[in-house]
């Protein structure tokens, strides 16, 4: 049944996270969000329409809490269409589906949970608000880059010499966040196409994956790298975490203020929005270091 989201639970972390705020510093991992964005392919496009103006209100009269305005006062609102997968976005458990019976995680098959306000388990109003140890993963730095090339993968033995390189190490219950480069040139579509498909490989999202983060994202459209090298499988890393581990993924996440701070280790936080039937939600995550 569709409604509202129950009350959540009132939730529990470690004091000690906030030991890793140790500088004083926040850095605002968001893309933005406006009509004309840059978008992930198969993604309606976002817009803004207004919908009250004070000469609008003026000339229809139809508020009548505005019948005595003497002091002119006015408002304007607006309408916003947009996909939930636009810009720095969360993805629900529900959005990623395999299999003869199109089903998602924890085996919900579309034809028994799909209804037409979206699906009724898994949705974005299930996701957590999430507070925890997050880590950086500068793939490029590790060969003193910019960018990776496009369609170059970050594995398992990638990660593992950023990790090295950074003197850092995965703990259970961290934010995994993945930088290609991408957002270095966003929101320019031709510039960004120096690192179009860059991404994580699927051994890269094994490896993430044995260290149990809470949640992997990355600076790209799609986290993982394209072409797959997976036969058969257009998005092998989404199907594993996702689908199979239930590890949800974020998208568009910029990460170049962080990376060039060189800041490796932070509290991170985020909150996504809780839409029943959603499959995602926009977020505005944080680093705090």
């Amino acid at each position: 049944m569709y409604g509202p989201p129950p009350q959540p639970e009132v939730g529990r972390i470690d004091p000690a996270l906030f030991g890793l705020v140790t500088r004083g510093e926040v850095y605002d991992l968001s893309s933005g969000w406006w009509p004309g964005m840059p978008l992930a392919p198969g993604h309606p496009p976002m817009q803004v329409f207004t919908f009250r103006t004070p000469a609008g209100e003026r000339a229809q009269g139809d508020l009548a809490f505005l019948d005595d305005n003497s002091s002119n006062f006015g408002f304007i609102s607006e309408v916003v269409s947009f996909c939930t997968h636009s810009g720095t976005h969360i993805d629900a458990l529900a959005h990623i589906t395999s299999g003869a019976d199109d089903s998602w995680y924890g085996d919900h098959p579309a034809a028994r949970y799909l209804g037409d306000f979206g699906p009724m388990t898994h949705d974005a109003s299930t996701l957590p608000p999430y507070l925890c140890r997050g880590v950086l993963i500068d793939a490029p730095g590790v060969s003193g880059r910019d960018a990776l090339e496009p369609n170059e993968p970050i594995d398992a033995e990638l990660i593992s010499a950023a990790l090295e390189r950074q003197l850092v190490q995965l703990r259970p219950g961290d934010a995994v966040l993945l930088r290609t480069g991408t957002m270095r040139y966003w929101p320019d579509v031709a510039a960004m196409e120096q690192v179009v498909g860059a991404g994580l490989s699927y051994d890269g999202a094994e490896f993430l994956a044995a260290h149990a983060p809470t949640v992997v994202g990355s600076d790209n459209a799609i986290v993982e790298v394209a072409p797959s090298g997976r036969p058969g499988e257009p998005q092998p890393v989404h199907r594993l975490l996702i689908r199979d581990l239930g590890v949800p993924l974020m998208e568009w996440v910029n990460l170049e203020q962080l990376a060039a701070a060189g800041r490796h280790e932070f509290l991170f936080t985020a909150a996504p929005l809780r839409i029943t039937g959603a499959t995602g939600s926009l977020i505005r995550p944080l680093a705090l270091v």
